[in-house]
């Protein structure tokens, strides 16, 4: 979650919009990949849209790393 924050957070300092979202996983370790986007302010509404198709179709937000 750190991360994830690190990464968005200059999408907020430059006036964008930003997104992460999991896309999958590496092979081993079985690590978390996050798809990152980025857009207008005024599409955050597509980006949103966008992001929701992509969970429904990918079900990658359903799947959970191992525990350490």
């Amino acid at each position: 979650m750190y991360l994830s924050d690190i990464f968005t957070i200059s999408c907020n300092l430059a006036g964008i919009c930003g997104l992460s979202l999991p896309c999958g996983f590496t092979k081993v370790p079985k690590l978390p990949i996050g798809l990152h986007t980025a857009g207008q302010t005024i599409q955050r509404g597509n980006i949103l849209r966008m992001a929701h198709a992509y969970e429904q179709s990918a079900g990658w937000h359903k799947e959970k790393p191992p525990l350490a």
